[in-house]
């Protein structure tokens, strides 16, 4: 793969059960050495795509490309490549912890054992205790572990902190992410399907966001931060009713007005100003916030 090949790729995806569209002609572009965030509500079909880019489900219609090859024609180049968390993990219950890493590293060409202890020791876990005793969280702990130390070239994780606690969480997110990306040759990639968008705030550097299998926004996150704006007016008193054209979740409180720009934050600010408000503000939204807001965007621009 050059650095012109996109790490994931899907053209017009579908994948239907039955009457249902589960996804529904999603298209994305995931370039190599971005961290990737990919949105969406319970159900709005975020694990069926990744489990169309594994080639554990096959798409209705539409092509899915990983390294430019296709999953399911290539499944073991692709997949020699890649790892993959899952939101619910499991291991072979007679296993150790031990018994487990080696057997994952046994299928891997390469293996960095200095990391495999490393985080080991970070997250506290006991080498010679059963996975089947583990709790939901350690048995998350040693996914993220086995999936890391192959050191691939893509890390597709779906809700990848479930079950951690904040500390480790956060821990994980900030330092044994950040390191596994800025190693190698700068082209290592991570595919994040997440609802803990906050945490992953600094991260992200392009995301789309999904509803009911459809794409709602893709974007680079520094220019979604630059295109939403939360803007604020209190005036002296209850003001009339304002034309905002092109504002976004428009509420009034009393005295207080407050609305979201859609790459328009510059005029509505004038035209708030000529009611002459007491106070004006304007801030960029968090990845979390547009996330929030993106249902309306759907119903305005679908």
């Amino acid at each position: 793969m050059n650095n012109q090949t996109p790490a994931i790729e899907l053209k017009k995806l579908t994948r239907r059960y039955g009457k249902l569209d589960a996804v529904n002609g999603l298209s994305l572009s995931v370039k190599p050495g971005k961290c990737y965030g990919f949105f969406g509500r319970n159900g709005a079909g975020k694990t069926t795509t990744i489990k169309c880019l594994l080639n554990l489900l096959q798409p209705t219609n539409g092509t899915v490309r990983v390294f430019g090859l296709d999953p399911q024609k290539e499944e073991v180049a692709v997949k020699s490549r890649l790892a993959y968390v899952p939101d619910a993990v499991a291991f072979y219950p007679w296993m150790t912890v031990r018994d487990t890493l080696n057997y994952l590293a046994s299928f891997r060409a390469e293996w960095n054992g200095a990391i495999e202890a490393d985080l080991l020791s970070r997250f506290g876990l006991d080498e010679k205790k059963k996975t089947s005793s583990l709790s939901k969280g350690q048995r998350t702990q040693l996914a993220l572990i086995s999936a890391i130390c192959p050191e691939p070239e893509l890390l597709v994780l779906d809700e990848p902190t479930s079950g951690l606690d904040p500390i480790v969480r956060r821990e994980f997110i900030e330092t044994v992410i950040g390191a596994y990306q800025s190693g190698g040759d700068g082209n290592r990639t991570v595919f994040v399907s997440t609802h803990l968008i906050s945490e992953f705030e600094g991260l992200i550097d392009e995301f789309t966001i999904i509803d009911e299998g459809k794409e709602i926004l893709s974007m680079e996150a520094d220019g979604a931060r630059d295109h939403f704006k939360k803007i604020r007016a209190r005036f002296a008193h209850s003001p009339p009713p304002i034309k905002l054209p092109g504002a976004l979740d428009v509420r009034q409180s009393g005295r207080e007005l407050e609305l979201i720009g859609n790459g328009n934050s510059e005029e509505l600010q004038e035209i708030l100003r000529s009611y002459h408000p007491e106070d004006l503000r304007c801030e960029s939204l968090t990845l979390e916030e547009i996330f929030i807001a993106s249902k309306t965007l759907a119903q305005k621009t679908l």
